[in-house]
């Protein structure tokens, strides 16, 4: 069987020259499974996506602030501008 086989050289990098001949793993010689190329080329564009959930400011992103007490009034954040559509809310 390993005479059916490609042979790769295989370089020590710790010796300056000298190197080994060995034959190709059996693992690079099996045929191209499409599903698992196409399931991998859809996994990995996956990645380019941009992120999108709630933002972890929600509901804090309102420039209602309360008034605080001695307005006779209830403490409730209000929008600020008066007189528009938002005043009071």
């Amino acid at each position: 069987m390993s005479g059916s086989r490609p042979l790769v050289t295989v370089q020590d990098p710790s010796k300056k020259k000298g190197h080994n001949t060995i034959p190709l793993p059996a693992v690079l010689s099996a045929p191209i499974r499409i599903d698992i190329v196409q399931l991998v080329h859809k996994s990995i564009s996956k990645n380019h996506r941009q992120p999108y959930a709630v933002s972890p400011d929600a509901g804090m992103q309102s420039s209602a602030r309360s008034w605080g007490t001695g307005r006779a009034v209830s403490r409730i954040p209000r929008v600020p501008g008066g007189g528009t559509h938002r005043a009071g809310q």
